[in-house]
């Protein structure tokens, strides 16, 4: 019997184990880090002290890691931006704002391939919900993974989404000046045939991607902004805005199954 738990990293090792599986997710079975020496994958608001890092174990084994950057006033007094987070290097997020909200961002959600369709992502999230209520946090911002180098593709999802009632009717963000994408992608979400019915505005039907999908199905989320190219991951993605008051109530009944405060769940 596997025995899961959610903690907060406090310890550097813990905090050892967050960058250990994001370098074993996001490069070694990606490949998207290019070679990482450390075998970590690290940046700057990794050890700021309003960022957060949550680790799912399975017994003593790291499985998962996502982690929550906080408001940061001193980075965005540095930026000239409105949150101090990550994403603000990319988007226009000044219009997130209103009386007794509290934005975050949610980032490097990432679960070992092995694990990935185990209650370890439940975990994760539960873990992540319920850390983000202590701390007063009313909304998520992320950018979600649309798993594509391609900018036709990745404005297709976006007429997908669109379609699907998913892009937020409240929450706009602007796109600061964007790296510009390959010429030649090597990553494609649609089959042509796909490609060839969303060309033509047929969109019901054609699959959106794992991520956004999970994140707009499971966790309520509505997508705020055109495609982002990441260079460093070489991949595009949607960046979206989650409330917790509007937490799906299927999704919000297995966080209260495995009660938020609990440090142990089994797994056969």
């Amino acid at each position: 019997m596997t025995i899961l738990s959610c903690c907060v990293a406090n310890t550097q090792r813990q905090l050892d184990d967050a960058l250990r599986i994001r370098a074993a997710v996001f490069g070694t079975e990606l490949g998207l880090l290019g070679s990482a020496t450390t075998l970590r994958e690290v940046n700057g608001f990794d050890t700021l002290e309003t960022t957060v890092h949550l680790v799912v174990y399975a017994d003593e084994m790291p499985v998962a890691t996502t982690r929550l950057l906080l408001p940061n006033p001193e980075v965005a007094l540095a930026t000239g931006e409105h949150l101090g987070i990550d994403l603000e290097r990319k988007l226009d997020l000044s219009s997130m704002s209103g009386p007794g909200l509290v934005f975050a961002e949610s980032t490097r959600f990432c679960v070992l391939k092995e694990w990935r369709h185990s209650e370890a992502l439940v975990w994760l999230q539960a873990g992540l919900y319920a850390e983000s209520r202590r701390r007063a946090v009313t909304h998520w911002i992320a950018s979600a993974n649309m798993e594509t180098d391609s900018a036709e593709d990745a404005r297709l999802i976006y007429q997908v989404a669109a379609y699907q009632g998913l892009v937020s009717q409240r929450w706009r963000a602007r796109a600061h000046t964007p790296p510009e994408p390959p010429s030649t992608p090597s990553t494609f979400h649609f089959t042509p045939s796909e490609r060839l019915r969303a060309r033509q505005g047929q969109f019901e039907g054609l699959r959106m991607p794992r991520v956004l999908s999970f994140f707009a199905h499971k966790m309520g989320a509505r997508f705020i902004a055109e495609p982002l190219y990441d260079e460093g991951f070489r991949r595009f993605s949607l960046p979206l805005v989650a409330a917790l008051d509007e937490i799906p109530a299927r999704t919000q009944a297995r966080f209260d199954a495995l009660g938020l405060d609990a440090a142990r769940h089994a797994r056969a």
